[in-house]
C-alpha cells in the first residue's frame, strides 16, 4: 500500500497515523523481523527500517549506537534487502527505508530504488539529501513506484517550503526541532505556524518526528499533524528490554493516540 494512501485511510477512520522506526540488524536481523511484527500487531501504521550507515548525521546517540552495533554484527545493504523481502512476505504493514545518500549512491541510485521497491518498500527517506540535489533520486523513485520522502524543519524558509511541498509524495517528514534524533521535551505548539503554511501548499499527509518519547508527547505532536514518528524511544527499548517491551510501548502509543482522538 502507498504511504499516503495508508495515512489518508487512517484520517478517514478518525485516527492518527503511528510510524515506528527500527534499525535493520539491531541487535540482529531475526530480532528486527520480530520487532516489526510486534509493532504491526500493536497498532503501528507504517514502519521505517533504518539501513545502518557509519556516519548517521541526523541521528542521536541511541540510533547511532544501534547502527554501529548492527554494522559490527555484519549488517549490509544486501542483508537488509533480504530483510525487506522477508518482511513483505510475513507482514502487511507499509515499509520505508531510511538511510543516507552515500549508501544509495554507492549501490547505484536507480538500482537501489528498483531493488528495494521489488523487495517491498513503499518509500525512501534520505535526511542528508537536500531538495536542490534530489532530482536523480526523485526520478529513480518515481520509476520504481516508491515515494521519496521530503523534510521540512523549523528553519525552512517560506520560499523553500513551497518548493519542497510541490515535489512531495507519500508524506512530509516534519522535523520538530533543530538537532538530531532523540527523546527530549518539546513544545509542539511551536510548530503550528509552520505546519499551517505547509497545509496551504499541499494535501500530502504530514508526520512529525524527532523527540517523541512517550504517549503524552505523541498526543501533543499529533494535534498538529496526520501522524507521528517514534524512533529512539523504540530502539532504546529494543536494545535494553527486547521485543516484548517494544510491543508494549507501541500499544501504549496507539491507545493514547486513539483516546486523544475520541475526546
Amino acid at each position: 500500500m502507498k504511504l499516503a494512501e495508508k495515512l489518508r485511510a487512517c484520517k478517514s477512520a478518525g485516527r492518527k497515523g503511528l510510524i515506528i522506526y527500527i534499525t535493520a540488524g539491531y541487535p540482529d536481523y531475526d530480532t528486527t523481523v520480530q520487532a516489526v511484527k510486534a509493532v504491526e500487531a500493536a497498532g503501528a501504521d507504517l514502519v521505517e527500517i533504518g539501513l545502518p550507515f557509519s556516519d548517521p548525521m541526523a541521528d542521536g546517540p541511541i540510533i547511532q549506537k544501534a547502527a554501529a552495533e548492527a554494522l559490527a554484527a555484519g549488517a549490509t545493504v544486501g542483508k537488509t534487502l533480504e530483510l525487506i523481502t522477508r518482511l513483505a512476505k510475513e507482514t502487511t504493514i507499509p515499509l520505508a527505508i531510511m538511510t543516507y545518500y552515500n549508501i544509495v549512491l554507492q549501490y547505484g541510485v536507480e538500482k537501489f530504488a528498483a531493488d528495494f521497491a521489488k523487495a517491498g518498500i513503499s518509500g525512501l527517506i534520505l535526511p542528508d539529501l537536500p531538495i536542490e540535489e534530489s532530482a536523480v533520486v526523485t526520478s529513480a523513485c518515481r520509476q520504481a513506484g516508491i515515494d521519496l520522502i521530503n523534510f521540512i524543519a523549523p528553519t525552512t524558509t517560506t520560499e523553500r517550503l513551497k518548493t519542497i511541498c510541490s515535489q512531495s509524495t507519500g508524506f512530509i517528514y516534519c522535523i520538530s526541532t533543530t538537532g538530531v534524533t532523540g527523546v527530549r521535551q518539546l513544545d509542539y505548539n511551536n510548530l503550528s505556524p509552520l505546519l499551517a503554511e505547509v497545509r496551504k501548499e499541499t494535501s500530502v499527509p504530514l508526520a512529525i518526528g524527532f523527540g517523541i518519547g512517550s504517549p503524552e508527547a505523541a498526543c501533543q505532536a499529533a494535534r498538529h499533524a496526520d501522524a507521528v514518528i517514534v524512533g529512539s524511544a523504540v530502539v532504546e527499548r529494543l536494545g535494553s528490554q527486547g521485543v516484548a517491551a517494544v510491543r508494549e510501548f507501541t500499544a501504549a502509543l496507539r491507545q493514547a493516540l486513539d483516546k486523544e482522538e475520541q475526546k
